[in-house]
């Protein structure tokens, strides 16, 4: 009679339910161990394949299948309908150098010979003029996963042909807009991409008061073409760029308090706009009790304009010297270069004051208009004409609730009126006004773009596209300017250059300007690609800045957004002085914690951005 025994159970000592973790049968003492699947047609007996190349032209330790010629490209191009098992895919008995081998790459720059009929010449022989397979004058045929085909040499999935020291690009660095001292302490660290994603809608300002006197605009500028070029003059007149805490109109205002938060717009447009940025930037934030002050270092970025900054390769200034080797000497030729970084940026400068002074109209017809109250930084003791500007002290609620009472109060800038368009006094027929400045298109920064005077009448989309693509972060700006000073025109024109110790003189003796509001763009072009002492006015175009925001990808909820982000995060802290740095070479901004001396001139030990590369 058979008989029937039950199975051993393997009982848990604490009494507790599921297999016992300590008492392990023999049976599942290899339950961890990896297991690597075969099929029975695989070629058994490989414990490791070591023929295989890995997809950066190694040998594979892993023994896993490259893929980098899948596509046609390989020279051993092949497609095994059958699914791969076994030693081939047995990935998890083998090594990988993830840490070390994935930031090591090989950099030859020796000169090659170009030879007739290769796949990058035009010869006869090459491979663009190949049908198939090898013809009698040696070049391989253009087909998919040849070289020049797709999958192969500069197609898609092999290697592409770099530009002229592209493997030198990564290595350049830029200092950084203020010398960061042992004694600041960081606070906060903010990558880009989050920025990117903050939304907040805002509705629109209350006007609360506006100062200074507004000029018309010359509307025969807006007729110029290439053919009827005018050249760029220089025009002596006073504007003021005063930062947000030397404002006595900003400090009445805190007195009543009517807002948690004082700025400029040039200030708020580049916070709004600080994942376009590239250069280096800072701005320096008070916290006074319940108050918060967005102010900028004298002679900071805020000062001067940018050039090609969204650029693949923007311009670059000299290497500095390294510090730690005192027998280096500094790469600065003995004529300093007028493409540089720094010269094009007080070019623009230059240009983009000069021509929002020649640009209006001073002879009384029609009139000027005086806003509500005076130039408020304009004094008794000033003899020279000031500059046509208007102040516009307007108020925005960044409240998410009704009860949330947080508010922004900007000091906005208009440069001129258009006639006809209604009553400046109402905010009616407001106009920005900006330049777009030209240089040698053959230079380092240059960005690809097209020769102003022979392409902007006939091809004057693609020339605004460059621009767009160069400069997204400048035009950028402008346009945020424009929308917060409630301007309807933005006049963008294209220009070109006066005798440079001129422009050295002017910069170092007048009073510089943020970027002007309502954009009428212009182009100025040097005269001489090769002389940036004589400019020329090319063109002008209008635009309207909320439609030019929708053309740039401007968003103005993801900039309120991060206004509110840094007012939450300053709110936070206690009363004192603080710095928002963009970081010189990677996309991300920090918050810092400074001394109140920090600025001031009371400090010696905190640097003053000398040295820094310039916004």
């Amino acid at each position: 009679m058979a008989s029937f025994s039950l199975p051993q159970i393997q009982d848990n000592p604490d009494g507790s339910w599921g297999p016992s973790a300590s008492n392990i049968p023999d049976k599942f003492k290899f339950k961890d161990i990896p297991y690597a699947p075969y099929s029975k047609a695989d070629k058994l007996g490989r414990f490791a394949d070591w023929n295989d190349l890995a997809s950066d032209g190694r040998q594979n330790v892993t023994g896993q299948q490259t893929t980098q010629m899948n596509r046609g490209g390989g020279p051993n191009r092949r497609r095994d309908p059958n699914q791969a098992f076994g030693s081939g895919t047995a990935s998890a008995f083998g090594y990988q150098h993830a840490e070390d081998e994935s930031s090591f790459s090989l950099v030859d720059n020796k000169p090659t010979t170009t030879r007739r009929g290769t796949g990058f010449n035009r010869g006869r022989g090459g491979a663009a003029r190949n049908v198939g397979g090898y013809n009698s004058r040696g070049g391989a045929k253009n087909q998919r996963g040849g070289p020049g085909g797709r999958g192969g040499a500069g197609g898609r999935g092999g290697y592409q042909r770099r530009g002229w020291r592209d493997w030198d690009k990564n290595g350049r660095s830029r200092e950084s807009s203020v010398v960061i001292s042992p004694q600041w302490n960081m606070l906060e660290e903010i990558e880009f991409h989050r920025l990117a994603k903050l939304r907040l809608e805002v509705d629109e300002p209350e006007e609360l008061n506006s100062y200074g006197r507004l000029f018309p605009y010359e509307k025969t500028y807006d007729r110029i073409t290439t053919k009827t070029e005018k050249p760029l003059q220089l025009v002596d007149r006073i504007k003021y760029n005063t930062t947000t805490s030397d404002d006595p109109i900003i400090q009445q205002l805190s007195q009543q308090g009517l807002a948690k938060v004082y700025t400029t717009d040039a200030i708020l447009s580049v916070l709004m706009c600080a994942p376009r940025s590239v250069y280096p930037w800072d701005i320096v934030i008070v916290r006074e009790g319940s108050n918060l002050f967005l102010d900028k270092r004298d002679g900071g970025p805020f000062d001067t304009v940018t050039v090609n900054e969204n650029a693949s390769d923007p311009p670059q200034d000299p290497t500095p010297p390294n510090p730690n080797n005192p027998t280096e000497k500094a790469t600065v030729p003995e004529t300093a270069s007028i493409n540089t970084a720094t010269s094009l940026s007080l070019e623009a400068t230059y240009i983009n004051q000069n021509f929002g002074f020649q640009s209006v109209s001073e002879s009384g017809n029609p009139p000027a208009v005086d806003f509500a109250h005076p130039n408020p930084f304009y004094g008794p003791d000033e003899t020279e004409p000031l500059a046509s500007c208007g102040y516009r002290y307007r108020l925005f609620d960044l409240g998410i609730t009704e009860d949330e009472d947080i508010k922004i109060c900007v000091r906005t800038e208009v440069d001129a009126y258009s006639p006809g368009q209604g009553n400046p006094k109402d905010g009616q027929g407001l106009v920005t006004i900006r330049a777009l400045n030209e240089f040698d298109p053959r230079s380092q920064g240059a960005g690809g773009a097209p020769d102003w005077r022979s392409k902007l009448d006939s091809q004057r989309g693609a020339v605004v596209a460059t621009e767009m693509k160069n400069n997204s972060c400048k035009l950028a700006k402008w346009t945020v300017q424009s929308i917060l000073a409630g301007a309807e025109t933005m006049k963008i024109g294209v220009v070109a250059l006066v005798f440079w110790p001129q422009v050295v003189a002017w910069f170092q003796n007048m009073p510089l300007t943020s970027p002007n509001q309502f954009p009428k763009i212009k182009y100025i072009s040097r005269a001489n690609p090769r002389d940036n002492t004589r400019h020329v006015i090319l063109s002008t175009a209008s635009l309207r800045p909320t439609d030019f925001a929708g053309q740039l990808n401007v968003i103005l909820a993801n900039g309120w957004g991060i206004v509110r982000t840094v007012t939450d995060l300053c709110m936070k802290m206690p009363e004192g002085k603080y710095v928002l740095v963009k970081d010189p070479n990677k996309p991300v901004i920090r918050l810092y914690s400074v001394p109140m001396s920090t600025f001031t001139g009371d400090d010696d030990d905190v640097g003053d951005g000398s040295g820094a590369e310039d916004e």
